[in-house]
C-alpha cells in the first residue's frame, strides 16, 4: 500500500492530474474534513478527475510531504506536511505569490490493488 501512496503524492506534487489518476480505483471517494466537517466530497474517478483538474490553478507550486506513516486494518494513516504557493488571488484575501504551509493527515484505503478512499484530515 506504501508505494500505491507514494506514487499518488509524487502524481500530486508534480501536478500531473493523470499520474494520480492512475493510481486510483474507478470507484474511489474523496474526501476533505477541516475542523470534523467535510468541506469536500467526491465519489468515482471522474468526479475525481474533475475537482483534481479544477485545483490546478490555485498553486504555482504545491508540495506533500509523508512525516509519519502507519497502516492498521487495511487503513494506512499518513501524517502530511503541506506547502505551496497560491498562483492567483483568492476571494478569500489569499494573494498570489503568498506561501501557506500546513500539517494534516490522509487515510489511505486500498481495493483490488488501487486506492479506493482517501480522506485528507485538517484542523
Amino acid at each position: 500500500m506504501r508505494h500505491l501512496i507514494e506514487r499518488y503524492i509524487d502524481a500530486y506534487n508534480r501536478l500531473d492530474v493523470q499520474g494520480m489518476l492512475a493510481t486510483l480505483h474507478p470507484q474511489v471517494t474523496f474526501e476533505n474534513i477541516t475542523a470534523g466537517v467535510t468541506t469536500v466530497s467526491t465519489h468515482g474517478i471522474e468526479e475525481f478527475r474533475r475537482l483534481a483538474q479544477s485545483t490546478l490553478p490555485l498553486f504555482a507550486r504545491r508540495r506533500q510531504t509523508v512525516t509519519a506513516y502507519a497502516e492498521r486494518d487495511g487503513v494506512a494513516e499518513v501524517a502530511i506536511a503541506f506547502e505551496g504557493v497560491f498562483a492567483l488571488d483568492l476571494p478569500n484575501g489569499a494573494r498570489a505569490g503568498q506561501a501557506i504551509a500546513l500539517d494534516g493527515r490522509s487515510e489511505f484505503r486500498v481495493h483490488d490493488g488501487l486506492l479506493i478512499h482517501i480522506a485528507d484530515i485538517s484542523t
